[in-house]
């Protein structure tokens, strides 16, 4: 089919959605990412002549480019529509130099929104090239060159062949080991409670202690505990000595940024961030409605920006008035601010129309599409409702100097909750009718103590809350970070919380030590301005480099000198090599630890190390089920003996039989409860509370 003008996007599906939009004047082809890089075999940047870079053309590339050459000879004009950021604005650039495109002709086409209106108004406004835009992605790019290729070598050759390190992810591997350091120096304090119940009539209501003689007074031995309690009379009445009433409101939340995207994914969804940032693509690249056509359902997906359009915000309005009322519809919502960082350059995540209800399009979305969608639906919406507003109570109650406090609050508006519920569900909390002068009784009473918890290790929601705090890293930087300090086993996941591993704590003393910048908080935050000063035109990004790489370079020379190398001891693994008699060892791989011979490498016997649960095989009756990982990090159990015994199971074996068909009882985890169940029959036991 002839054609005139050629579009060219990053990926086949957004390829195939822009395509349905078109007429037959156009065709859209994806370029499939980057087509050219700097080369993985050497540095690629000339230090003498103004950190210049050398890009040569992606291996595995050839036949795309050859197609692409192909399809911009039949075009009278070219297209390019690659993703609006820095990253889509240097593969434009990259695709206008391969295939000679003159860089005088307004080619480059952008748009935040994948659907017919937003893709044909961008075509009708096309632009030159950005070079600011252009100059901070190569920025960034060589600076991590830079930084990958003169550290990782240093790495391999002292510690450990494969590692590598990385401006953000030694920043945030530093994050993590500091946490588990605070863990580990964490010395508990005690506190104690004071929790009473009072009664009014019938109603009886929960009250703390709060203070002594009109102070707040803390308790932190039983010592205090018993001075508050030797001056209470059980038995005589209490007065309700004040009551403040207010109403509180509660305003809703900013639609979404990248970050608050994966963090509410992960708290609601269970989504890991590289699933939420995967289903977002496909959201955003376009989904097939039936007889409504393929469309982008989302806004692009990275941003650090709060702001609506106008256009978006006056659909939304529409939507609450027509499913909520015009009682829950904010005449002027509250402007919401953007963190220090952003750079703004785009809207908030939203839905592209907000008529598109999650429920209308739900048969057309897989099971985690439509939750990412409906997430993403009610939080634009909710930002432009009314605030929840709640009445909230404070009594004080008083006997002998002793104060307790109780504390009740009651939804009098839902606002915007009716559109987005919290994460925690908030309970009314009531307490009966009080007024100053009244006589009340003691119930119970109960003294509590307390020890102070060390801070809770990151999970990946909070990490990448800290970094974005900071200002460490941009919006597409943080799901391919913390993937890469994994893949790298600098740390593990264990119950969803990063933990540093012994490779990565040696890793991070060493940067530390001989790279303070690079694992500087403030010095990276800082560098991530510097480079948003070059897309803004303030700052040539030579200049940029130049100013890191100076020093940095004078770092490398002196940790080439001073850094040793770092032997990692294989531990005694407590047996021998059932194959040659040699002591195992327990030695630590790319994919964590494992047992392996000392007499390496006449005798290359390895075997997993795995965790016994106590728990005799329920099949052979002769080995011990043993805690296995399957290919997606699943756990499950299994007999030790496999393959001679192929016992497998998802639940846990718990060691007793059902007494109602003496098959092997299992322990069934949900996210709610834990229940002994039957594998066999319908026998179960009470559900663990």
């Amino acid at each position: 089919m002839a054609y005139k003008y050629l579009v060219i996007v990053e990926s086949p599906a957004k390829a195939k959605t822009i395509e349905k939009y078109l007429g037959r004047n156009y065709k859209v082809v994806a370029s499939l990412g980057h087509i050219r890089d700097l080369p993985k075999s050497r540095m690629g940047v000339d230090f003498e002549n103004n950190y210049q870079p050398d890009y040569i053309t992606i291996r595995g590339k050839g036949p795309v480019i050859k197609d692409l050459k192909k399809h911009a000879k039949k075009a009278e004009k070219v297209f390019l529509a690659a993703d609006p950021d820095r990253e889509g604005e240097a593969i434009a650039w990259h695709l206008s130099h391969i295939l000679k495109l003159d860089s005088e002709v307004e080619n480059r086409v952008v748009f935040n929104e994948i659907t017919k209106e937003a893709v044909k108004n961008a075509l009708k406004n096309p632009r030159n090239l950005d070079k600011d835009l252009i100059d901070s992605q190569q920025a960034r790019r060589i600076l991590d060159r830079i930084v990958g290729y003169q550290i990782s070598p240093l790495l391999w050759k002292k510690v450990k062949r494969g590692l590598s390190a990385g401006r953000v992810q030694s920043v945030a591997l530093k994050m993590i080991c500091d946490r588990e350091e605070e863990i580990k120096n964490f010395v508990p304090e005690e506190y104690w409670s004071i929790e009473a119940k009072f009664k009014k009539a019938k109603n009886v209501f929960d009250a703390n202690f709060h203070g002594i003689n009109k102070k707040k007074t803390k308790l932190p031995d039983n010592e205090a505990v018993k001075n508050v309690m030797n001056k209470l009379d059980e038995n005589a009445d209490f007065d309700v000595t004040k009551v403040v009433k207010k109403e509180r409101k509660r305003n809703p939340y900013a639609p979404f940024t990248t970050s608050s995207l994966q963090q509410e994914a992960a708290g609601k969804l269970n989504f890991r961030t590289r699933k939420t940032m995967m289903v977002a693509q496909q959201l955003y690249e376009g989904i097939s409605l039936g007889k409504g056509g393929t469309t982008g359902l989302i806004t692009y997906m990275r941003t650090d920006s709060t702001r609506l359009s106008n256009t978006a915000k006056q659909e939304a309005h529409e939507v609450i008035l027509s499913e909520f009322g015009e009682e829950y519809a904010a005449t002027n919502p509250k402007k919401q601010k953007n963190s220090q960082s952003a750079q703004d350059a785009h809207e908030a995540i939203r839905a592209t129309s907000a008529m598109r209800k999650p429920s209308d399009i739900k048969q057309y979305l897989s099971k985690d599409q439509y939750k990412l969608y409906s997430l993403i639906w009610s939080r634009f919406v909710a930002s432009q409702m009314k605030p929840a507003i709640y009445d909230t109570v404070r009594v004080d109650i008083e006997q002998n100097d002793v104060r307790f406090r109780a504390n009740g609050s009651q939804i009098k508006f839902k606002g915007y909750q009716l559109a987005y519920a919290e994460t925690k569900k908030d309970k009314d909390n009531i307490l009966p009718d009080l007024a100053e002068g009244d006589k009340i009784k003691l119930k119970s009473i109960e003294p509590n103590q307390h020890f102070t918890q060390p801070p809770a290790r990151y999970s990946e929601a909070t990490l990448i809350k800290t970094l974005e705090e900071n200002g460490v890293g941009r919006p597409s930087t943080y799901a391919p970070t913390l993937e890469t300090i994994q893949r790298r086993y600098y740390v593990t996941l264990a119950n969803k919380r990063f933990e540093p591993t012994e490779l990565g704590s040696i890793v991070n003393t060493i940067i530390g030590e001989f790279f303070p910048n690079i694992v500087d908080v403030n010095f990276t935050a800082d560098m991530e301005k510097d480079l948003d000063a070059v897309e803004e035109g303030t700052k040539e990004w030579v200049e940029v480099i130049d100013q890191f790489y100076k020093p940095f370079k004078e770092e490398v020379t002196t940790a080439e000198k001073e850094l040793e190398e770092v032997e990692i001891e294989d531990e005694p693994a407590g047996f021998d090599c059932e194959k040659c008699g040699s002591p195992m060892v327990i030695k630590m791989g790319r994919y964590g630890k494992f047992y392996a011979c000392s007499n390496f490498p006449d005798c290359r016997n390895t075997k997993p190390i795995v965790k016994k649960i106590g728990v005799t095989c329920p099949v052979c009756e002769k080995g011990e089920v043993v805690e296995r990982k399957s290919k997606k990090k699943r756990i499950f159990y299994g007999c030790e003996n496999y393959p001679e015994c192929e016992f497998t199971s998802w639940d846990k074996p718990i060691g007793r039989d059902c007494p109602k068909c003496e098959h092997y009882l299992v322990q069934k985890k949900t996210k709610k409860q834990s229940q002994v169940i039957c594998s066999n029959c319908d026998y179960k036991e009470e559900p663990q509370k």
